[in-house]
């Protein structure tokens, strides 16, 4: 018998972490892709892409937590969880990597290079919250990973 944790699958704090990173995900991308240049880095057309597979990983299982919700089916057998866990994993890893590689970029342009001051063309604010917000979103991935890792072993 697997445990019930908070945030499982096939929960309504499973379906709010799911939400959760849906919504920052889908920001993140937003903010970034109204930002003037930014398909000039590297770094930001990575977390686009990035945030791109995490808002359709993370819909999906939402989806799939409102059906459970709706039809009362239990999630929580071994072969799914395993698939959320890897799932959650690539996913967590890959945000991880495009959240601090456009943070590194920021931080480079804004505070040792001085070029947002010197160039009013570049929105770095936009680009700062963008970055904040493929943040929260790996946070939120990382939560979910941690509590599917944890019923995994349960089993």
């Amino acid at each position: 018998m697997m445990k019930r944790l908070v945030g499982g699958p096939g929960t309504i704090s499973g379906f709010l972490l799911r939400f959760g990173q849906c919504t920052f995900g889908a920001a993140s991308i937003a903010l970034m892709v109204t930002a003037f240049g930014f398909s000039s880095y590297t770094a930001f057309c990575y977390l686009i892409a990035s945030m791109g597979l995490q808002v359709l990983w993370s819909f999906g299982l939402a989806c799939l937590d409102i059906y459970a919700l709706r039809r009362k089916r239990d999630l929580q057998n071994p072969i799914l969880v395993s698939l959320f866990v890897v799932g959650d994993w690539v996913t967590a890893t890959l945000s991880l990597a495009a959240a601090c590689s456009s943070a590194g970029i920021v931080v480079l342009y804004t505070r040792d290079l001085n070029v947002c001051a010197t160039t009013k063309h570049l929105t770095c604010n936009r680009y700062q919250i963008s970055v904040a917000m493929a943040f929260v979103t790996w946070f939120l991935t990382a939560m979910s990973s941690h509590v599917m890792f944890w019923i995994l072993a349960s089993v």
